[in-house]
């Protein structure tokens, strides 16, 4: 493992959250008594590889400053109407010193283990390529709008998941060349396969749920009390 090797974290955290139908933007939701937020900066603070933590909120964004942070690494910077440009900001916030690595994770993904991250990062930096978290699907996947078309074999289906961790050089470039050309970009995986690089799937936990609808919230209080009790026994 490169063990010199500078990492950086982006957490877009610049959306509204319309589907949770909340009066504050979701990632400010309170999960068990902190925010989601709260809680997503938590599990990235415990990587002591990281040298910065960059949060990129929206300009008009009143919550974040109240926020009761301890960990200098992490800073507030201008997101994006769209992650990819929340994701963009990020990358130039760090360009006066730009790390090797960033790993980029979603705001409202707080149940991400440690262990999970920990089996990134040894991946990705033994390898020298970027991966991602993943989930292998379980379901059975029906193509179609209104009606069933088609069943999807499952057998090379993954569900992405964040963190995602990319050479910060790549990823800026890639990032930069299919926002250009109007690629459809939705996570930083999909602009490391515009550019043609690798993208290396890391087996993470199913529970590594990211909160979008009012019902993920009660999934995400359940799923973080067993977390907890796991990490007592």
């Amino acid at each position: 493992m490169e063990t010199k090797a500078t990492i950086a974290a982006i957490v877009p955290a610049a959306g509204v959250g319309s589907r949770m139908q909340h009066s504050v933007p979701k990632q400010y939701i309170s999960l068990s008594g902190k925010t989601i937020l709260q809680h997503t900066l938590t599990k990235l603070a415990q990587l002591h590889e990281l040298v910065a933590i960059h949060v990129a909120v929206s300009v008009d964004d009143q919550y974040f400053a109240d926020l009761p942070f301890i960990d200098k690494r992490i800073k507030r910077v201008d997101g994006g109407n769209e992650r990819a440009t929340s994701v963009l900001n990020g990358l130039l916030s760090l360009a006066d010193n730009p790390p090797k690595w960033v790993l980029v994770h979603d705001a409202a993904r707080p149940l991400v283990t440690i262990d999970d991250m920990n089996a990134l990062l040894s991946y990705c930096l033994t390898h020298g390529e970027g991966g991602i978290l993943a989930t292998q699907v379980k379901d059975t996947i029906k193509r179609g709008h209104t009606h069933s078309e088609q069943t999807i074999p499952r057998d090379a289906l993954w569900q992405a998941l964040t963190p995602q961790l990319f050479n910060y050089r790549e990823l800026l470039q890639s990032l930069q060349d299919a926002l250009a050309a109007n690629a459809v970009i939705t996570d930083e995986a999909s602009a490391m396969e515009w550019a043609n690089k690798p993208v290396k799937l890391v087996a993470g936990r199913s529970d590594n749920i990211k909160i979008t609808t009012p019902e993920d919230l009660d999934l995400a209080e359940f799923l973080l009390q067993q977390q907890e009790s796991e990490s007592n026994r």
